[in-house]
């Protein structure tokens, strides 16, 4: 699935999926598929998080939940959805109930949040900010002794301060990787609160990374992200490459 600022959604054609074109009412931040409800859910610049139905295409939503502020990320796993929001308001929905969230608190970092994403267990997620960080955040009170936060993304030779653009977690080890405006992509093992391994910089910025359904590849996108402005625009630069992930890099500390 793939959404843009043209209002619309679409997805590529599949064994299950037709062609899809929904249009919702603004811009759309963030879409995810939610397997089994079978659902495509978008947060948009609207103040909205929206359910789609697949088999109804050109219809109405079949939910709309109102929000405070526009979606600015949003992750999906399983029967939970973390939503982040411009006035830096993070809710938690459970998929199988959604009409409201089952638990919204504010951001600890203090600037915009760029991105989040869960947990692979869904007991918390990480949050990323323009401000060259990244908290880890449970969602069990119980658990709230386990949050950090720490800074990454920064060039401590000139000073800057980067964006941090994108997070993913690997689906195996539960080890992440941390993406920025910097031109770089690090992974992390949080549960030992230590960076994995640090890559060679880019010449534009990293907008977007995942890995494959194993966690044997890694695939990240060199796009600009505006936050030097439009004279630092460069079309050419504009690439996604593929990186085979080796296990001395994703591995936790743990299991060394």
């Amino acid at each position: 699935m793939a959404a843009s600022i043209d209002h619309e959604i679409k997805g590529a054609p599949s064994d299950s999926v037709s062609c899809l074109k929904f249009a919702p009412s603004k811009p759309i931040k963030s879409v995810h598929w939610i397997q089994n409800q079978n659902l495509v859910v978008t947060g948009s610049w609207d103040k909205t998080l929206k359910y789609w139905d697949v088999n109804r295409v050109g219809t109405d939503a079949v939910a709309t939940i109102g929000l405070n502020e526009r979606v600015y990320s949003m992750d999906v796993n399983g029967n939970l959805a973390v939503v982040a929001c411009a006035d830096r308001n993070i809710h938690v929905f459970d998929l199988r109930n959604f009409s409201v969230p089952v638990k919204s608190h504010q951001s600890p970092l203090r600037h915009q949040i760029r991105t989040v994403a869960l947990f692979n267990d869904n007991r918390g997620y990480a949050i990323g900010s323009i401000e060259g960080r990244v908290h880890i955040q449970h969602i069990n009170d119980d658990d709230t002794k386990l949050n950090f936060a720490f800074k990454c993304h920064r060039d401590s030779s000139t000073q800057d301060i980067f964006a941090v653009n994108a997070i993913v977690f690997h689906k195996k080890y539960g080890t992440f990787c941390t993406a920025g405006s910097d031109g770089t992509f690090n992974f992390w093992d949080k549960d030992a609160k230590q960076r994995l391994k640090g890559f060679q910089r880019l010449p534009n910025s990293i907008s977007s990374v995942d890995f494959n359904r194993d966690g044997t590849l890694f695939a990240y996108a060199q796009s600009y992200d505006w936050s030097r402005g439009p004279d630092s625009f460069k079309q050419a630069e504009e690439r996604i490459f593929l990186h085979p992930v080796q296990e001395n890099e994703i591995r936790p500390k743990s299991h060394s």
